[in-house]
Formats: C-alpha cells, sequence, structure tokens
C-alpha cells in the first residue's frame, strides 16, 4: 500500500480537504488527475480513481471504489456514496446525492438538490441494491428524485422535482410526479454544451 494520494500536475487542494481516506486495512490512495481542484471540506476516499480538471465545492463527499472521468465538477455537499461510475464532462450541483451501484454517462448536467436512490424497499427486506443509470446528454432539474434500478435514457431531460419511477426513453422529457414521458421540445433536443 503507498501512503500518499497520486495527484497529478498543476493541481490545488485545499489544506482541509482530506484525500486519501482509508476506509480499511487493504486500500490504495486515491489517483486525481492534473489541474484539479479540491476545496475545504473535500473527502476523497481511497480506492478512487478521477481524470483530468476535477473540481469540487466546499464538503463534497467521495467515497471508495468510484470512478471519474475528466472535466468532472462536484458541487458543494454533494454526496457520491461510492460504488459508482462517472463518465466525462458531468455538471453534480450543490447537494446532489448519488447512491452507491449507480452508472452516469458522459456530458450530463445534475441540478441542485437532486436525489438518485438505490434502495426499492428502505429497511423493510433484504434487496440488492440497484443505482441508476443516466446515459450520455441526460439533464435532471433541481430537486428530481430518481427511483432505484431506472434508466434515463440519452439524452433525455428530466423537469425540475420530477419523481422518475420508469425507464425514460431516449430523448424524452419526464415530468411530474410520478413522472410522465413527452415528447422533448425541439429547444431542449441536443447534446449538453458542459464542455
Amino acid at each position: 500500500m503507498t501512503d500518499s494520494p497520486i495527484v497529478g500536475d498543476g493541481c490545488d487542494i485545499a489544506v482541509n480537504a482530506t484525500v486519501g481516506h482509508a476506509y480499511d486495512s487493504d486500500t490504495q490512495p486515491p489517483i486525481i488527475g492534473t489541474e484539479s481542484t479540491i476545496r475545504a471540506g473535500t473527502i476523497v476516499y481511497d480506492d478512487v480513481a478521477i481524470g483530468d480538471r476535477f473540481n469540487t465545492g466546499h464538503n463534497a463527499l467521495v467515497r471508495e471504489l468510484t470512478d471519474i472521468g475528466d472535466d468532472v465538477l462536484v458541487g458543494t455537499n454533494t454526496v457520491i456514496d461510492g460504488r459508482v461510475e462517472i463518465g466525462s464532462g458531468v455538471s453534480l450541483q450543490t447537494g446532489v446525492y448519488i447512491p452507491t451501484h449507480t452508472t452516469i454517462g458522459d456530458d450530463v448536467f445534475i441540478g441542485p438538490r437532486a436525489v438518485l436512490t438505490n434502495d426499492p424497499v428502505p429497511v423493510r427486506a433484504e434487496v440488492d441494491m440497484a443505482g441508476p443509470t443516466i446515459e450520455d446528454d441526460v439533464s435532471i432539474g433541481a430537486n428530481a428524485t430518481i427511483l432505484p434500478g431506472v434508466t434515463v435514457g440519452e439524452g433525455s431531460f428530466v423537469a425540475a422535482g420530477a419523481v422518475v419511477t420508469d425507464d425514460v426513453p431516449p430523448h424524452t422529457l419526464a415530468v411530474g410526479v410520478p413522472a410522465r414521458h413527452e415528447e422533448l421540445p425541439a429547444k431542449l433536443d441536443g447534446p449538453n454544451l458542459i464542455r
């Protein structure tokens, strides 16, 4: 085991950020790509691999066994609860919650306080956790909730406050509680302009 995180050139890591939190006796330090900024109060666990130009807000949490691509923003008070795959060009705004066993593609936007979930029957039965799959170029609005095991298809748009209980087909608008599927308006159809 190596004691120090592997940090690329040009990184700015705040003095009171924790990069390399051992959660077990046999962990490996995190890998942080070049030109990354990790702000005060952020904690990055061991066994995390992060690409280039990674940026956090304050007090973000990235738990173990998470892989993150290039050009990713993890906003203030956002929690990535470990065992998560995140692509490149992803923007997680303030207070987003990403549970274990979630997959997020490239160029995805997840708005403030959006919550993804992975337990279909919290504390009522033993079940396998199944986080959502968020495909490429998806936008999820503020305070939306995505239920366990749901796939949000490529290029889809989830409206603010929506509660997504079923798979969203590619290039579809999901709106309401529970979310209904509508045709994606022309002005919302196209790739996210994140990077």
